[in-house]
């Protein structure tokens, strides 16, 4: 955090070190419950504004990954998700899986500066494999 020129406050620090521990791109009230068990002394809008300054130096990123939920993901190295319908969980799949997209044939004036592929489907846990 020193690093992107930022103050290193109790509430950033749990909030960074909570997103860093995890896989499951939590969302804001996932992370308030994991940050109040090591340090209760959060609030929702304390973590909003934690995530808020990460995320505008680039230390996490948002992750929408279903209508209406925003989850936050410390890995910011370009990256695809997979997304089970059956029990939700999320998983990160490498952005090599796509390097082949043919970008060149999409329609004449789009310019693609950034994407995301999202998987959905059912995990290997509830398809029984």
């Amino acid at each position: 955090m020193r690093a992107k020129g930022l103050r290193i406050t109790p509430q950033r620090f749990a909030v960074y070190a909570n997103l860093r521990s995890r896989f499951d791109h939590p969302t804001v009230e996932e992370i308030l419950v994991d940050v109040n068990r090591d340090l209760p002394i959060s609030s929702k809008a304390t973590v909003y504004s934690a995530l808020s300054v990460l995320r505008e130096v680039g230390l996490v990123r948002e992750v929408l990954l279903e209508e209406g939920v925003t989850r936050y993901d410390a890995k910011v190295e370009p990256h695809h998700h997979f997304c089970c319908q059956t029990c939700g969980a999320i998983q990160d799949i490498d952005w090599e899986t796509f390097s082949s997209l043919q970008l060149d044939r999409l329609p004449e004036g789009i310019r693609v500066k950034n994407y995301e592929v999202i998987l959905k489907g059912e995990c290997d846990r509830c398809t029984g494999k």
